[in-house]
């Protein structure tokens, strides 16, 4: 099992930064790769933002945030995952979660064995 804690939500005027922070704790030797998605509003459940895999740093971004957002680890810690968000708009305004264990498969598609609890991130206009 893995644990993840998110910090670094909150409230931030559009083309303002936040800084998400999660610290993976438990077997983390299985979290070879750490992520974050997002709830979304389009009724197709979670939606994926950026993975890092830990393995090799190779990094995935979701189109609507390619090059506004960064995903990173800490250098030291390899259970510490970090998403710089900037230039945000109010359509980054959700709930975002942590995640551990992902993978992307052969679809495309993103997936994750591992979820924290969320911080929410809200951006006025």
């Amino acid at each position: 099992q893995v644990q993840l804690v998110e910090s670094g939500g909150g409230s931030e005027q559009t083309g303002g930064s936040l800084k998400l922070s999660c610290v993976a704790s438990g077997d983390t030797y299985s979290a070879d790769c750490m992520g974050w998605f997002r709830q979304g509003t389009g009724g197709n459940g979670r939606e994926g933002v950026a993975l890092i895999f830990t393995t090799d740093g190779s990094t995935y971004y979701a189109d609507s945030v390619k090059g506004r957002f960064s995903i990173s680890l800490d250098n030291a810690k390899k259970n510490t995952a970090f998403l710089q968000m900037s230039n945000l708009k109010p359509e980054d305004t959700d709930m975002y979660y942590c995640t551990a264990d992902c993978d992307v498969g052969d679809d495309g598609a993103w997936y994750a064995g591992y979820w924290g609890q969320g911080t929410q991130v809200t951006v006025s206009s």
